[in-house]
């Protein structure tokens, strides 16, 4: 092989091998991002209550949305044809779910809401059978109910006997992980041609204004009582998890396969486990571990059905 030849090569190899490294960061980013984002909540709701403490998080992001927006030339309407597609998504992904999981946190701790919202991805596989005429496979089917009767177990295992309250922060989240799951599906089949910044922009800037308002009338926050690491908290979550981390995992959307992305929902479940578990001083028992990873297994299987891999191995 002539000299040159070699050394375009390993120019290649090291420019691909490079490529991968930064690919593995970022993804690895995206964990982080969504894995911390639950204890961020956490500490938020600490001393601004969930209708305000959701909507401050989204006006803290909607200005860099609206840079982006300006910076790449997309237009922050939807076409005038999905303006209930608009009000949907506005309410139903980020109006709504984000003030359940804000209210949720109030009563169940980072960790376990992280767990439960990990169920979305289920979610998303029942509404696209139902609604997008997708297959699911005998597999998927086994996976969802380990996750479930695992899910069972970690509640179990946590003593919740479900008081009132923590119960009503259990079905809050849950209720989120569902709205977010239709929301993607809805997505699929009639927002497909909308772009990223434009899906994100004027929803998160009324969302936000909406929240404070009713949070202003209904929660009547006291601004001056509101610590200030509940402020770093809503600024992390406005400016990192809620920008950052989206705007890297849509990045990373174009360079990885759908089902290898999908996995950031299984993964970001450990991170904020672990982080939970060191910033509110519970030690992660052996029952949780089990149990959590058994979720979490059940949960991988329904994106990877063995019936699917058999198939296109034949």
């Amino acid at each position: 092989m002539p000299m040159s030849a070699a050394i375009a090569n390993t120019g290649k190899a090291r420019g691909q091998w490079l490529a991968a490294l930064i690919t593995s960061l970022l993804f690895l980013t995206v964990c982080l991002s969504w894995g911390t984002t639950w204890l961020g909540i956490k500490i938020a709701v600490e001393t601004v209550p969930p209708l305000t403490a959701s909507g401050l998080r989204f006006l803290i992001a909607f200005p860099l949305f609206l840079s982006f927006a300006l910076i790449r030339g997309d237009s922050i309407f939807f076409p005038r044809s999905h303006l209930g597609f608009f009000v949907f998504v506005t309410l139903g992904y980020f109006s709504l779910p984000y003030y359940l999981l804000n209210y949720g946190e109030t009563h169940v701790s980072s960790g376990l809401t992280a767990l439960l919202f990990s169920c979305m991805p289920v979610f998303i596989l029942i509404f696209s059978a139902l609604f997008l005429r997708e297959r699911i496979y005998l597999s998927q089917v086994v996976g969802i109910g380990i996750g479930f009767a695992s899910l069972f177990m970690i509640l179990r295992s946590q003593g919740l006997s479900l008081a009132h309250d923590e119960f009503s922060g259990v079905l809050a989240i849950l209720a989120a992980a569902v709205m977010h799951a239709l929301c993607y599906v809805v997505t699929k089949k009639q927002g497909a041609e909308i772009s990223v910044i434009t899906y994100n922009t004027l929803p998160i800037g009324l969302a936000g204004m909406m929240l404070c308002l009713v949070g202003l009338g209904v929660e009547q926050p006291d601004f001056a009582a509101i610590s200030t690491r509940s402020w770093m908290a809503l600024t992390y979550l406005g400016l990192c998890a809620s920008v950052g981390g989206f705007i890297v995992y849509f990045f990373l959307l174009k360079r990885l396969s759908p089902v290898i992305l999908s996995f950031v929902f299984i993964i970001f479940p450990v991170f904020a486990v672990i982080i939970g578990s060191w910033y509110e001083g519970q030690p992660i028992s052996r029952d949780l571990a089990l149990y959590s990873a058994l979720l979490l297994a059940g949960f991988a299987i329904t994106k990877v059905p063995v019936e699917k891999l058999l198939a296109k191995q034949v």
